[in-house]
């Protein structure tokens, strides 16, 4: 109930301070690329509940919504703004409305596919006893260059170890990361399973 209460004052609080911000963001993205700024996508969250995540959109309208992950700054379907905000995780910022609803929190482990959550065993899928996050284990502890594999146990290891002492030192080192690690936010290796197929 005190997480609850802390990422419902947190989130108005912020939305209210990043209003205009967000407005001019939206504005640029729609400038630069025709369609909606906001990118929508269905994610699987607490305990399984399918909720919608938004997000500032990043690429063209043109990409595929559940295509391969950018790996690079220079990836063609990327915008200018779109890099830019990857970069400064300020497509992140809209994810405050889905924590303001109760749909997601400041720190848990990051909403996956639906059809991700199926293929996992009993123990993984206790990563969905808490609500999914803006950020968490996983994010600062290499984000981009942590396969998904490694990404679960982190975020198995915060499911087990949760405290707010815990969420407020993720989110300072978010904050860090977030001015330092912008090298960190493209994906370098999706999953050690699937580079072993492909071996095969």
């Amino acid at each position: 109930m005190v997480k609850r209460l802390f990422d419902f004052v947190f989130s108005l609080i912020a939305i209210v301070l990043f209003a205009v911000p967000m407005l001019l963001i939206a504005l640029w993205i729609r400038l630069e690329s025709p369609g909606s700024p906001l990118f929508r996508q269905r994610r699987a969250g607490w305990r399984g509940k399918p909720f919608v995540m938004y997000k500032f959109r990043t690429m063209r309208v043109s990409a595929d919504p559940y295509g391969v992950s950018p790996q690079s700054g220079e990836d063609p379907r990327l915008t200018r703004i779109g890099r830019f905000l990857r970069e400064t995780s300020l497509d992140e910022v809209p994810q405050l409305l889905n924590v303001l609803l109760g749909q997601m929190s400041l720190v848990g482990p990051r909403p996956l596919y639906e059809r991700q959550a199926e293929r996992w065993d009993q123990r993984q899928r206790r990563r969905l006893d808490v609500r999914p996050g803006i950020t968490g284990c996983a994010q600062v502890e290499g984000r981009g260059e942590v396969p998904i594999e490694d990404k679960i146990e982190l975020d198995l290891h915060y499911v087990e170890h949760r405290s707010l002492l815990l969420d407020l030192k993720i989110l300072c080192k978010t904050i860090a990361q977030a001015v330092t690690g912008r090298h960190k936010v493209y994906e370098k290796q999706y999953s050690r399973q699937k580079e072993r197929e492909t071996d095969l």
